[in-house]
This record gives C-alpha cells, sequence and structure tokens, in this order.
C-alpha cells in the first residue's frame, strides 16, 4: 500500500469496558476507588520504608521500588480509563497510545525483574543466613535495581520504536480499554511480523524466564526447609516469604494466563477483565498483603499512628 491512499490516524477510540448505560456511575465510583486505594495504599508503603529506619534493608529497598513501580503501572491506565468512561467520544491521540504502550510495558516489566529480585533476596535470607549480609550487599542490591531499570527502559523503547514504524489506515477503534499492543498490531496495515517476533522474544526474556527463576528460588528454599524440619523453621519461612509468594501468584497468574495461555474463543470481554486484575486489582492488593503478612510493616505503621498521636495529644 502506497503512501498516496493512506489515511492518516491522529486519534484512536477506546471500546473500553462492555459496561450498561445505567451502571456506568456504579463502576465508575468504584474503578475511582479503586485507583485512589492503589495510589493510597502504595504511597504509604514507600513512606513507611522511608521513615522507619528498620526498614533500610534489601527487601525493602526491592518493596519501596515495586510499590513505586505498582502505583505507576494503575496510572497508565486508569486515569484515561476514568475520564473515558464519562466522555462521549472515548477517545486517545496516536502519540498518548504510543506514550502508553511505553509505560505500560515499562512498569510491567519493571514489576517483573523487581520480583526476581526478591525472590533471589528471600532465598538467601533463608538459605545463607549467616552469608545474607555479606551476599545482599548495598552495592549489589542498588545494582540489581538499576539493571532492572535499565533492562526495562531498553525494552520499553524498542517495543515503542517498532510501533511507531507501523502504518494505520481507516479502522482505528481498539476493542479495550487501554492501548494494547496486540490490539494495535490487529489494526495496523503494515508488516507486523518484526513486531511479533519480538514480542515473542520479549515474553520469554521478561515473563517466561523470570517466573522460572522464581520457582527456582522457591524450589531451593523448600529444599532447605527439608533439610531440618522445623516447625519453626516452616513458621519463619512463611512469615518470611507468604506476602511474596502472595504477590507473585497474583502477578503472573493473571499475565501467563492471559498472554500465554490464551482462550480458544478468543473472548475480548474475558482478555479486559484478566488485564484489569493485574493491571487495577494487584496493584491495589499489593500493599494489603504487604503491611496485613508482615510484622515489620505493620510495626513501622503503629509507630507513625503512634508518633502523629503524641504530636497531636501535646
Amino acid at each position: 500500500m502506497t503512501g498516496s491512499n493512506q489515511t492518516v490516524i491522529s486519534e484512536f477510540l477506546l471500546l473500553g469496558l462492555p459496561i450498561k448505560s445505567e451502571q456506568k456511575n456504579l463502576f465508575y465510583a468504584l474503578f475511582l476507588a479503586m485507583y485512589l486505594t492503589t495510589i493510597l495504599g502504595n504511597l504509604l508503603i514507600i513512606v513507611l520504608i522511608h521513615l522507619d529506619s528498620h526498614l533500610h534493608t534489601p527487601m525493602y529497598l526491592f518493596l519501596s521500588n515495586l510499590s513505586f513501580s505498582d502505583l505507576c503501572f494503575s496510572s497508565v491506565t486508569m486515569p484515561k480509563l476514568l475520564q473515558n468512561m464519562q466522555s462521549q467520544v472515548p477517545s486517545i491521540p496516536y502519540a498518548g497510545c504510543l506514550a502508553q504502550v511505553y509505560f505500560f510495558l515499562f512498569f510491567g516489566d519493571l514489576e517483573s525483574f523487581l520480583l526476581v529480585a526478591m525472590a533471589y533476596d528471600r532465598y538467601v535470607a533463608i538459605c545463607f543466613p549467616l552469608h545474607y549480609t555479606t551476599i545482599m550487599s548495598p552495592r549489589l542490591c542498588l545494582s540489581l535495581v538499576a539493571l532492572s531499570w535499565v533492562l526495562t527502559t531498553l525494552n520499553a523503547m524498542l517495543h515503542t520504536v517498532l510501533m511507531a514504524r507501523l502504518c494505520f489506515c481507516a479502522d482505528n477503534v481498539i476493542p479495550h480499554f487501554f492501548c494494547d499492543m496486540s490490539a494495535l498490531l490487529k489494526l495496523s496495515c503494515s508488516d507486523t511480523q518484526v513486531n511479533e517476533w519480538v514480542l515473542f522474544i520479549a515474553v520469554g526474556l521478561i515473563l517466561v524466564i523470570p517466573f522460572l527463576l522464581i520457582i527456582m528460588s522457591y524450589a531451593r528454599i523448600v529444599l532447605s526447609i527439608l533439610k531440618v524440619p522445623s516447625a519453626r523453621g516452616i513458621r519463619k519461612a512463611f512469615s518470611t516469604c507468604g506476602s511474596h509468594l502472595s504477590v507473585v501468584s497474583l502477578f503472573y497468574g493473571t499475565v501467563i494466563g492471559l498472554y500465554l495461555c490464551p482462550s480458544a474463543d478468543n473472548s475480548t470481554v474475558k482478555e479486559m477483565v484478566m488485564a484489569m486484575m493485574y493491571t487495577v486489582v494487584t496493584p491495589m492488593l499489593n500493599p494489603f498483603i504487604y503491611s496485613l503478612r508482615n510484622r515489620d510493616m505493620k510495626g513501622a505503621l503503629r509507630k507513625l499512628f503512634f508518633k502523629r498521636k503524641t504530636i497531636f495529644s501535646v
């Protein structure tokens, strides 16, 4: 197709979630409450870790970055979803769509790498407790965080540049609530073979390999516990790893179910519901998981409220 008979697309229309008009206000209030909970919950985690010196450890360095990633990941899609629910024309500019693709990939991939770093931290803490401070040195921890940021930046930039080279002709309707890459590739009237191959390789490198590394870390943890089985050791392992395992299950369960095990009928509604799970629900639940199942976080929260109570009582 030559450039003379192509229509330049300046914006896309996001169909959004299939919600009946009489239920829109209810769902708008629900999604707004979920988004505000996500923002406040993750901000609270970051503030607690910053204020409490007892939480200045490798695990909480990774957790503060994970909370920041969750906060931003949800912010990539939710504000636009909320805006479009109140709009007569739920559109997004072409440049805004590319920006959404970039930041969606960036913060989604960042979460995957941070979960691997946290799994390695738990592995060292349980399997090599006497050498923990030596192995998990500040230099190594900062290097792992920096490497996660660099790799996700490069991957997100690569996909965004490849997407920007594609041409979009007459059809500009995206059957989703955000600019999903697979939906954009279907709309393009250019050859998308390169994009599809790069996406396939990236899924293997950024989703499958990190997930396998996490599984390996926990397999080694289980073997280490079984060597010296004791009720105290098992309780310690669950208290140390329970929160992280819950987050891993939430994140990878929905992502793998959506991208690696798609349904036979290729239901768009199912895809949107599962995307809502890992873009909205998981970032919202993570602060509750880490605060309710973690003694250190609950202690830091109590100290923060106790200080505020003391200040107001003076």
